[in-house]
Parts: structure tokens; sequence; C-alpha cells
């Protein structure tokens, strides 16, 4: 079964210095329909104005990924890292017991454009952690996310592994799915086919039940590729 989560059909706050879409139900945005995917709870595509931001706040017990495609985030946490997160980078952090942190966009007049994943860990009480990695410039596949930091990937608290694809246009791969995974592919850039099922830029497939992948880029297209757990 592959459904297209279409990307104008997701949840959407503008806030003015902050328009932000919602694959997942969240803040005020609420689909029963849409409470999250396997271990996944949230996909927020964000863009934030200049100099703008979100002030100190707390979270606990979730595993936070981002990702930024344009622009750069200023990062301030409790743990005492001051980081800048530049386009192309990937930031994690394991929230455990508790952190406190804060994010800006560094510049005071270019458009912050980012990713923010949040992943809820295999257990809970994790001790708080950061890590960061630019991987090199998008080409064929590689290993972001995996609970054993395997390949120069990012270690992940969940039985999980997230993949970032870049393909040419009229490029075909193909994916086995484990059995009994569940597969989320989030559309960075471009227009592919997975499995005859279009889908373009910002839109996603949820998958269940499919043995093969065939994936075939339409365009010059980057993708995300989550291999999750069983519900």
């Amino acid at each position: 079964m592959i459904y297209l989560r279409q990307a104008q059909a997701r949840g959407h706050a503008n806030h003015g210095w902050l328009d932000s879409w919602h694959s997942f139900s969240f803040a005020d945005y609420y689909d029963p329909n849409f409470m999250g995917f396997s271990a996944l709870r949230v996909i927020n595509e964000d863009r934030i104005e200049g100099g703008q931001g979100f002030g100190t706040h707390p979270h606990k017990d979730m595993e936070i990924l981002t990702y930024v495609l344009s622009g750069t985030v200023e990062h301030q946490d409790s743990m005492g890292n001051k980081e800048q997160i530049p386009a192309g980078e990937f930031q994690i952090m394991s929230a455990g017991t508790g952190i406190r942190h804060s994010e800006y966009n560094a510049s005071q007049d270019a458009l912050l454009h980012l990713y923010q994943i949040w992943i809820i860990p295999e257990k809970a009480g994790i001790t708080p952690r950061y890590e960061q990695r630019r991987f090199d410039a998008p080409q064929g596949r590689q290993l972001v996310l995996s609970p054993d930091a395997r390949d120069g990937s990012l270690k992940v608290y969940q039985d999980m592994t997230l993949s970032r694809w870049a393909l040419e246009a009229q490029e075909q791969s193909v994916y086995q799915v484990p059995a009994g995974r569940r597969v989320w592919i989030q559309v960075v850039r471009g227009e592919v086919e997975i499995n005859g099922q279009a889908a373009g830029e910002s839109d996603a497939l949820a998958v269940w039940d499919e043995e093969t992948l065939s994936i075939r880029a339409t365009q010059q297209s980057e993708i995300l590729l989550f291999d999750l757990p069983p519900v």
C-alpha cells in the first residue's frame, strides 16, 4: 500500500515570521488520521524570516533531527552547545531526560528553509546529547541516521534508518523493503515516481505491505527515505 501525502493537504500555519507545513498533527493543527507514522511523530517544513526564530523552550524523550535546505540555523542549548548549522547539514539531539534550546535564523535578511523531524525513541530517559554533521554533496544514496552510527551516519535511538537519495533525471533505483517494515519517503526536491505513484516537491509517500519499491526520478530530485519499524 502506498499513500500519497500531498504537500498542500498538510497542516499549515503562517505566523508572519514563520511559515510552517505539518505532515502530522502539531500545535493547533489536529487530524486524528495523521498523528504520526511508525516512529515518526513530526515532520515540519519551516521557512523562517531573517533574524527570527524559536526562543528557548523545553523538550523531553524525543529524537529531534534538523535538516537545513537553505540558510543557516543559530542553535543554543542547555547542554552548552552554541552552533551554526548551514545548508546541507544535519543535526540530531536526544532530548531524553530533558533539554532546553533555541533556534534562530542566523541571517538578518536571508530566508531559512529547513525540515524539523521528531522521532520517538525506543526508550525514555536517554542521556541528552547533540551531534551535527555535513555529508558529501547529495549524490547517490547516503545513510544519514542509523541505530549503530554505521558508515559514518549519525546515531538515532530507534530501530530505523534514514537515507538521503539524490537522483538524476530519468534515473531509476530499487529499494527492497525488509519484511514487516514501513517506509516514509519525503520528496525534498524534484519529482519522482514510486511504483508508478507520482510525487512532487514537499509531497510524501507512506508505504506499508510492499516488498519492493521502484523509484524513478522524472527530473533531478532528492528524497529522504525512512525505513521504520512496524507499528
